[in-house]
């Protein structure tokens, strides 16, 4: 009898303990990423196909490059293009652009944009030999299969996904739709209340979510797992309130 009690209240105690770490991750989801021009953060972006991908390339054609470096792409093992786009983005930067009036943190939204007069110019050097890669995961469930059969899939993703993660281990990740980014993001939210990493997870809703969000975003939404949830609607955030609204980004 009091081995059961002992062992329940451990229970207990560790219960309310995680409890409390969830809690206090979540309170922490609406902070700035800290303002240290000199270091790197490692950073994650999710690809998804179609217009998911060109969204995206648009948004970083205007972050500062060298204060995101090194830059890993992961898209879907079935998504070939949205790599090949990628790489294409990539290849077009200019590595002796520096932005030598406005440091561009994180644009055009004021949670990833910061205007700063920055006189010292950061060396394209800091990339180092591995300023990107590009790389490919699973999905939990491609279009038309079985949801009996999703969920070996789905957990064969969620194994892949965390040896990425592991592997990476980003400051900063950037995803806006594709089904792929659930998992990741629900790892690096983990990750956040054991205290393996934190990361600043920014999830941006496509422009074609009028009405609603997309799944992927709903369930970033209710679970909270993610620090900002970007719509590119007014009438996406009064339905959404904890959503932040950022105009049409394209």
């Amino acid at each position: 009898m009091v081995e059961f009690v002992s062992v329940l209240l451990v229970v207990v105690i560790t219960t309310m303990l995680l409890m409390v770490r969830v809690l206090y991750v979540i309170s922490q989801s609406n902070k700035r990423i800290p303002n240290t021009s000199q270091k790197q953060l490692s950073t994650l972006i999710v690809l998804g196909s179609g217009g998911h991908t060109a969204e995206m390339i648009n948004l970083l054609s205007v972050m500062h490059k060298d204060r995101f470096a090194p830059r890993f792409y992961i898209a879907a093992a079935t998504d070939n293009m949205s790599l090949l786009k990628a790489r294409v983005f990539e290849d077009t930067l200019d590595d002796k652009f520096v932005c030598s009036g406005l440091q561009l943190l994180y644009y055009p939204f004021y949670f990833l944009t910061e205007a700063k007069l920055w006189h010292k110019m950061v060396p394209t050097s800091l990339q180092g030999p591995k300023a990107t890669e590009f790389l490919q995961t699973y999905r939990s469930r491609e279009v038309g299969q079985s949801y009996i059969t999703s969920v070996g899939t789905t957990l064969f993703a969620l194994g892949h996904a965390l040896w990425l993660m592991i592997k990476i281990r980003p400051r900063v990740i950037l995803c806006n739709g594709p089904g792929t980014c659930v998992p990741i993001c629900a790892i690096a939210f983990i990750f956040k209340v054991f205290g393996i990493r934190w990361s600043y997870n920014f999830y941006i809703e496509s422009i074609a979510r009028v009405k609603r969000l997309s799944l992927s975003g709903l369930l970033l939404y209710k679970l909270r797992v993610v620090d900002q949830l970007f719509v590119q609607w007014p009438q996406l955030q009064k339905q959404y309130p904890r959503a932040y609204y950022v105009g049409c980004l394209m």
